[in-house]
């Protein structure tokens, strides 16, 4: 983002004040009024920021008028084309699709993560049976740091990476979960033989009494 040019704010009576714009990859210019209220002692009024970009990203772009939406730079089309989740999830932590090998890396550490503490199990008796979903999920995921607090040190990369890796995979155990338990029905465990979406769909709609075999 380059940041060359100035605007000029003129106010009368007033010394004309400039501020850089800035050019993003994408989307409109961008005047840079963080010095405003500094320089000027007054505030911009923009209801809904309906001319207002709110923040600075290099993983999402978004434009609700025209409909786009790209992560890290390619359009969500083409990835919900061509790519399977984990795919687009190495995508958004590390700003590039995986080759081959890292693909297969990535998958193999998803799967050493996709079960939960069984106490942590246990924490879902706490909540009411018609809780609603997205409530169980905040609770038990907020949970999470309480069983697994030895990487918790998110200046280091390397816990950063396990952190990431974590919920990823146990998101979808812990979302089964809350369906099932919703459902009245047991909770049924992950299968690493089967690949990420796979197994989430066997832990979802599978029972003691039968075996859930999704369909590709």
């Amino acid at each position: 983002m380059t940041t060359e040019r100035k605007a000029t704010l003129i106010i009368e009576g007033r010394a004309p004040v400039e501020f850089p714009i800035m050019t993003p990859t994408h989307g409109n210019e961008c005047i840079d009024i963080r010095t405003l209220g500094a320089k000027t002692g007054l505030f911009t009024y923009d209801s809904g920021y309906l001319s207002t970009a709110s923040c600075r990203s290099t993983v999402t772009f978004i434009d609700g008028d025209k409909g786009e939406l790209l992560y890290r730079g390619y359009p969500i089309e083409q990835l919900a084309e061509q790519c399977n989740f984990l795919e687009v999830a190495y995508l958004l932590w590390n700003g590039e699709l995986p080759t081959a090998a890292q693909k297969v890396n990535f998958e193999n550490n998803i799967k050493q993560h996709t079960m939960v503490h069984e106490q942590l199990v246990k924490f879902y008796q706490g909540f009411r049976r018609d809780a609603h979903p997205m409530a169980v999920l905040v609770g038990v995921v907020g949970a999470l740091s309480a069983f697994y607090h030895e990487a918790e040190n998110f200046s280091d990369l390397e816990h950063q990476n396990i952190s990431f890796n974590r919920i990823v995979a146990k998101l979808p155990t812990i979302v089964a979960m809350a369906y099932k338990y919703h459902r009245g029905e047991p909770f049924i465990y992950p299968r690493n033989d089967l690949d990420y979406t796979a197994n989430f769909m066997h832990m979802m709609f599978g029972t003691p009494c039968e075996q859930y075999k999704p369909n590709p």
